[in-house]
């Protein structure tokens, strides 16, 4: 065998994938329980709507093997891990500095770093262009429709596959308020994947919409009335601070916005600051 022969053996035996054991159990429905991460306390809860902006980030190599509901993690996989969402969950992933959005199945928890709202796989990462470093100003959304109907498959029993690799087109929208879309580009051709055996399926289309990048405010949500908000935004004196009204969809309460920031570095020092001072569960947020 000659040397060229002999190197790419080697080369290629590095890439075999070795089978891995089978995952401690069926697909579960998961909230969990509170936890803290970073120094930041996070409440995972069954959510009936969820539309949120902020600050994205990328599974790294060290994932577990099995996510927080049994599925096998796959990096090449529509899917992400939120903080607070109920798993498995389907939400839609926007880009917010250029505009491209896929729908992915939320699966795990994380990411551990304060001040960010989702982790999503580097297949994601790719698709959705995030830049180098893969911290980027995402929209997050809840399909509810689609989420209710794989928490019925999981009371039917353990009926879901894990998350797909799944062929990718891309969709040109009109402009908000505008006419029909455009063309479909198949991006990446090969065969459509499905998320499920069930009636629940990605199919990797990408949206392009029209972007909205914004200033990084750091936000400290949920007060029931303006004075509680002031008085917050007064002991949080030498920081820029705004008191705004946030609609949660059932009423509207009052938040102390600090900010704005056009960096990340700059919205994490806030955001740490705010932590150091006591500050309960700030959030950074796209405005």
């Amino acid at each position: 065998m000659n040397r060229a022969i002999l190197g790419l053996f080697v080369a290629l035996s590095g890439c075999v994938s070795h089978p891995s054991a089978p995952p401690p159990g069926p697909v579960t429905y998961t909230v969990g329980n509170p936890y803290e991460a970073g120094g930041e306390w996070q409440y995972p809860r069954d959510f009936a709507s969820y539309d949120v902006t902020g600050l994205s980030a990328v599974i790294g190599d060290d994932a577990p093997a099995y996510t927080a509901d049994n599925e096998a993690f796959d990096p090449n996989a529509l899917a992400a891990a939120s903080p607070v969402l109920q798993l498995p969950a389907i939400v839609t992933v926007t880009n917010l500095v250029n505009g491209r959005s896929v729908q992915v199945r939320v699966n795990a928890r994380g990411p551990n770093t304060p001040g960010r709202v989702i982790a999503v796989t580097p297949r994601v990462a790719q698709l959705l262009a995030y830049p180098i470093g893969g911290v980027v100003e995402v929209r997050v959304t809840l399909d509810s429709a689609a989420t209710a109907t794989l928490d019925g498959a999981l009371g039917a029993g353990p009926k879901l596959s894990a998350a797909p690799v799944a062929g990718v087109t891309a969709q040109s929208l009109a402009p908000p308020g505008g006419g029909a879309a455009g063309t479909v580009q198949n991006l990446n051709p090969v065969a459509t994947a499905q998320t499920t055996s069930g009636p629940v399926q990605l199919t990797g289309t990408i949206t392009i919409v029209a972007p909205g990048p914004g200033p990084l405010f750091v936000q400290v949500p949920g007060y029931g009335s303006q004075e509680d908000a002031y008085r917050e935004s007064q002991r949080l004196y030498g920081m820029p601070t705004h008191v705004v009204p946030v609609n949660d969809g059932v009423r509207t309460l009052y938040a102390v916005n600090v900010g704005p920031y056009h960096s990340v570095e700059a919205a994490d020092a806030a955001l740490q600051e705010l932590l150091n001072r006591g500050v309960a569960d700030p959030q950074i947020v796209v405005r």
